[in-house]
């Protein structure tokens, strides 16, 4: 199979590239550190010449700093988007895997006991700072009992990066609509592995404490450490993302799966289990938070493993202490 990887330099996309060779697909590669741009249609036409599948991992990332990110994360994102699809079209190519996110779904799912299934709006700023971090019941203000999310959940996205995410999806969804192509729309959760970037505003929560502890200062863990996320090594994204070019898709409409490990852990765990693979500090609980974030998200990965195949095979504390030593 010959294959574009868009993105192809980045820290998904290379593991990505990676994985196709090794067994043995041809594989195009696009990346803006190339100064190959999938906003320029000439740039993305020529890519995809002869091409049989389209792996789409070209992305802004990170949640945003404040409001004047907002264009960026839209010309990235949903622009670029658009441009390759539009080029798909005319070069008839029908094969599309979509990295999306976890972030389309906003908050995760919650159970009221009077209530039963709700989801809890955007969390006040003046309750974060207060530091009561939970989301209660929208009718009754009752605690909340965290459960999965699974693939048909509503989507609520709440910041500029997942905006433009979900943009992509219905973007592509357009796409296989007009010209009966496929799409697989990967949502990864937190993903993390070798050459993850780090030290910047976008980089994961997992760089920025490994950064700490290269420095010999603890982990900074926000609220009290009790968020809940599912962390994914990055090479077993790439399989799936292998095993989603295998499938033979949905034609006309795209289909999603939550790409994830399925054993959800806390931030703050995830930062005691790296300063121990580092013999570092222990991590300090801050209360600080960030707006748009939400408390917990976890995932129901029972739809990948049964359509495609998808298992994670990484355990966390193994992939935890890998992710200490290799940058």
């Amino acid at each position: 199979m010959r294959v574009l990887v868009t993105g192809s330099s980045g820290f998904i996309g290379s593991h990505i590239v990676d994985a196709l060779r090794a067994r043995g697909d041809d594989v195009r590669t696009l990346d803006l550190r190339s100064g190959e741009d999938v906003r320029n249609a000439d740039t993305v036409g020529r890519a995809l010449a002869g091409v049989d599948a389209v792996c789409h991992q070209a992305a802004k990332v990170g949640l945003g700093v404040d409001v004047s990110d907002l264009p960026a994360y839209a010309s990235a994102n949903a622009l670029g988007t658009a441009v390759l699809l539009a080029e798909m079209a005319r070069a008839e190519i029908g094969r599309l895997v979509l990295a999306s996110s976890m972030v389309v779904y906003g908050e995760g799912a919650y159970d009221c006991p009077d209530h039963g299934r709700v989801r809890p709006g955007p969390r006040a700023a003046g309750d974060l700072a207060a530091g009561r971090f939970a989301p209660r019941c929208p009718t009754c203000a009752a605690p909340l009992t965290p459960g999965t999310v699974d693939e048909d959940a509503p989507m609520d996205p709440r910041n500029a990066y997942a905006d433009t995410k979900l943009a992509q999806e219905h973007l592509a969804a357009s796409w296989a609509r007009a010209t009966g192509g496929t799409v697989t729309a990967l949502r990864y959760h937190n993903v993390y592995g070798p050459r993850m970037p780090r030290d910047t505003p976008y980089a994961g929560v997992a760089a920025i404490f490994r950064s700490r502890l290269e420095h010999g200062e603890p982990p900074l863990v926000f609220e009290d450490g009790g968020q809940r996320r599912d962390f994914v090594h990055v090479r077993d994204v790439a399989r799936a993302n292998v095993l989603a070019l295998d499938a033979p898709g949905t034609p006309g409409g795209p289909r999603a799966y939550n790409i994830a490990s399925g054993e959800p852990h806390t931030v703050g765990e995830m930062a005691a289990a790296l300063a121990k693979a580092y013999s570092g500090p222990d991590p300090v609980v801050t209360g600080d938070y960030r707006l748009g974030d939400v408390r917990h998200i976890v995932a129901a990965p029972d739809r990948a493993a049964a359509e495609l195949g998808f298992r994670a095979s990484i355990r966390f504390e193994d992939g935890m202490a890998e992710f200490a030593e290799h940058a």
